[in-house]
């Protein structure tokens, strides 16, 4: 694993320099868009919607839009004034029970790795939460972005997951669910009692649970590419830079032609002009 950022997990008087890992991964099967009839592959290009021409990412800038289209633009210069907290600590908050904490407004998950001079205050943070069944509350600023957090422990290693703000949690509105309630009978509540009691285990074994889609598609791949079914899009990186710069030298041909004034023109035209059938004397 490659540590994706560095700070210091901060609480009281008690500061723990440590290292951040991404906890999960992606095992989705990355796929391109392509031109099925030869394989290559599609590209998109940022372009203004007003001049039409392509923007380089220098001149890119965030911008908000106002409900009567107008566009707020704000520079990185504007967005360096926000007030954003340390982006590189973890400043703990408060110690709560994790079961006072609703999952739905957990976000992602990372491993903290303690820096060398640092391995006994992480220890005895990791320990203390273990003994105290509870987690710490902490607000961090990642990429950017100001975000509480949660610290606790995952096989002996302290973990951090980002959350949710409060008013990122939409509220379900599904009125009728309490103004007109279905009447449940006892006999279909036994029932499904009984399917539960029926699908419980003791505990949760998610290695029993494997991806089928993913598996299926490795497969048609794997069997696609060991049955020859592939294409080698050809390389046109080269010609196109060629057919993009005839392009733009006969461009700045003809504007330069129309922006050459009529007299020039004819000078220059009889200045080529071969005299007619007389020499000029030589001089003595």
């Amino acid at each position: 694993m490659r540590s994706m950022w560095k700070g210091s997990v901060s609480f009281g008087l008690v500061s723990i320099p440590i290292q951040l890992y991404a906890a999960t991964e992606n095992k989705n099967v990355s796929l391109r868009q392509v031109h099925e009839a030869d394989g290559g592959r599609i590209q998109y290009k940022r372009f203004c919607t007003i001049d039409g021409e392509e923007v380089p990412y220098a001149e890119i800038a965030k911008g908000y839009e106002l409900p009567d289209g107008e566009m707020v633009v704000l520079t990185d210069e504007d967005m360096s004034e926000l007030p954003l907290a340390s982006s590189r600590a973890i400043d703990v908050l408060e110690f709560v029970p994790l079961e006072s904490i609703d999952p739905i407004q957990f976000d992602k998950t990372y491993y903290l790795e303690p820096q060398k001079n640092a391995v006994k205050p992480y220890v005895v943070l990791r320990d203390a939460l273990q003994k105290a069944s509870h987690v710490a509350v902490a607000k961090v600023a990642i990429r950017q972005r100001e975000t509480l957090a949660i610290l606790r422990v995952h096989s002996d290693v302290l973990t951090m997951t980002t959350m949710l703000w409060p008013d990122e949690v939409r509220v379900p509105d599904f009125g009728f669910l309490h103004d007109d309630p279905p009447q449940v009978r006892p006999q279909e509540l036994t029932m499904a009692g009984s399917l539960i009691d029926s699908l419980s285990e003791p505990v949760f074994e998610q290695d029993k649970y494997t991806d089928s889609y993913r598996e299926a598609l490795e497969a048609m791949i794997e069997a696609k590419a060991a049955g020859n079914e592939t294409t080698k899009p050809k390389a046109v990186g080269a010609k196109a830079d060629v057919v993009d710069l005839m392009e733009a030298l006969q461009a700045s041909v003809s504007e330069a032609k129309k922006s050459r004034k009529p007299s020039t023109a004819k000078k220059a035209t009889a200045a080529k002009k071969p005299a007619s059938g007389k020499r000029t004397p030589k001089s003595a």
